[in-house]
């Protein structure tokens, strides 16, 4: 009775938490500011701004609690399902938030994309073609470089309808990263809760979420890349185009440099980050404002150029270099070593349960004896647990224990035949397939070895995980893309390092293979 007052009262204090917080948000007037100048009285615009403030302060609430509760579930571990199960509430909250405002971003991005179109028409396309930039107004100098109707004037149609598409586009470019890292910090939520949560069912279901995270932020990257290339290659053949007809041979070689510096960071990151197409953005969008700093500066564009040093100022605060968030994914087996009681604990209220077969996983067993007919307890001399199958021949076998190795299983065998069991056999299930190791022909003389292929050289991070998985195993080349670690005498260990290299290089090819001594 005490234990479920102190999770109701649990329940309650976190839910007070987000109540209050989102409750004393709502009553505060956000004061925001306009992202682009001249929308100021737009009122659809700054409301949405507003609502999209306040959708993130919430956000920001709910995290916390979130944070608070994992503080308490590693405090109190005796209730971690119970913490696992109101972090889980929580984050389905703030999935709630997140979408509200990606609607919210729409139409936000919408209204500036109109506005924007709106103003550089209102520029007009006529005018003198060695107009300078003096002549241009100051309020379209303001924010953003492309609306000067100089560009226009310069530039031929289809060239310059390009550069404003290219232009409308940056704010979706924008939109996918931002949606891309709230997913990141998300997905890296999941892999701790995953960490965490103590039940089968409980890990399968964040397990789900976190794969679908996964699908949608590489859905994110695949978008990102698709319209980042485009504003890219069209700003930048446009800024070119316009430098080499004023003769600014300066300016096109520093472009054309900044951009092979960037290509060689990009290739020296390729595969080690969460993203690559997120990787190429930020390390391309550095050298693009440069330029777009060069060409406001050419062209005496001062406020263009202060907006853009701001621009490059952000972008060199961001770290974009996101490691991986990588989940190994669990397998609840129940692993279990034998004891020996006087007083039986099966009968036929409480009877030997069916031995449970495990889709993924090794795990090893004894089996004490088959039989044609179904056995009482009392043949089994008190050992415990116990648990049966009937096999493809219609007889019953019968194990005890679960282990992790061979070597465990092993021990418990010598055990066994100290207690009266005439031929207790080690038997052992790896990803649901079964054999008797004890039946087998030269019964452990096989050996195995874990060979990685699919590159000329292991990473640092594959070494790591060698030397700590593996420690004391040889590892050797024997190939121009194969390596070899082993030998191992347990098949269960040389798949625990192999599935260890997998989540630390995905594009690696890796297999156990037995090899006879």
């Amino acid at each position: 009775m005490v234990e479920m007052m102190k999770a109701k009262c649990l329940r309650m204090y976190i839910l007070l938490c987000a109540l209050f917080a989102a409750g004393s948000l709502g009553a505060q007037q956000l004061d925001v500011k306009a992202r682009i100048a001249g929308l100021e009285k737009n009122g659809e615009y700054m409301s949405l701004l507003r609502e999209d403030a306040l959708l993130q302060a919430r956000e920001d609430s709910v995290v916390r609690v979130v944070e608070r509760t994992r503080t308490l579930l590693r405090e109190d571990p005796e209730r971690r399902q119970q913490y696992s199960q109101e972090i889980l509430a929580l984050e389905n909250r703030i999935f709630e938030i997140r979408n509200a405002k990606g609607r919210l971003i729409d139409r936000i991005n919408t209204i500036e994309q109109e506005w924007v179109l709106s103003n550089l028409d209102a520029g007009g396309a006529g005018g003198a073609a060695h107009r300078t930039s003096a002549a241009i107004p100051d309020s379209l100098k303001v924010r953003n470089l492309v609306c000067n109707p100089w560009f226009g004037e310069q530039l031929p149609a289809a060239d310059y309808a390009a550069l404003r598409r290219a232009q409308d586009m940056e704010m979706v470019a924008v939109d996918y990263v931002n949606r891309y890292f709230a997913n990141y910090d998300t997905l890296k939520q999941l892999a701790e809760t995953y960490a965490a949560v103590g039940t089968e069912a409980e890990a399968q279901e964040v397990f789900d979420r976190y794969e679908a995270l996964q699908g949608v932020n590489r859905i994110l990257a695949d978008s990102l890349s698709g319209v980042w290339n485009y504003i890219f290659d069209n700003k930048n053949y446009a800024y070119g185009y316009l430098l080499d007809r004023l003769g600014q041979e300066q300016a096109l070689v520093r472009e054309e440099e900044a951009l092979s510096k960037a290509m060689r960071q990009l290739a020296a990151v390729r595969g080690e980050t969460a993203s690559d197409a997120v990787a190429d953005y930020f390390l391309r969008k550095r050298v693009l404002v440069d330029y777009e700093r060069s060409v406001a500066d050419v062209l005496g564009l001062e406020a263009a150029s202060d907006s853009l040093r701001g621009v490059a100022g952000q972008l060199g605060a961001i770290d974009f270099r996101l490691p991986k968030v990588e989940v190994a994914e669990r397998y609840f087996l129940d692993f279990d070593s034998v004891t020996f009681t006087k007083t039986p604990k099966y009968s036929y209220k409480n009877p030997i349960p069916e031995c449970r077969v495990y889709e993924r996983g090794t795990i090893y067993r004894i089996l004490l004896g088959t039989f044609n007919t179904k056995r009482a307890v009392a043949t089994f001399r008190g050992a415990y647990p116990l648990s049966y199958l009937v096999n493809d021949e219609g007889k019953w076998c019968y194990y005890t224990g679960g282990f992790a190795t061979r070597e465990e299983a092993d021990s418990v065998q010598g055990v066994l035949r100290r207690h009266g069991f005439v031929r207790p056999e080690v038997v052992v299930w790896t990803d649901g397939e079964y054999r008797n190791l004890s039946r087998e022909p030269e019964a452990g003389a096989a050996v195995y070895r874990v060979e990685i292929t699919g590159t000329d050289a292991l990473s640092e991070a594959v070494k790591q995980v060698i030397a700590g998985t593996a420690e004391g195993r040889e590892l050797s080349r024997v190939g121009q893309q194969l390596f070899v670690v082993g030998t191992f005498e347990d098949r269960a260990v040389a798949e625990r390092l192999a599935e260890a290299l997998r989540q630390a290089d995905a594009a690696l090819e890796i297999k156990v293979a037995e090899v006879a001594e």
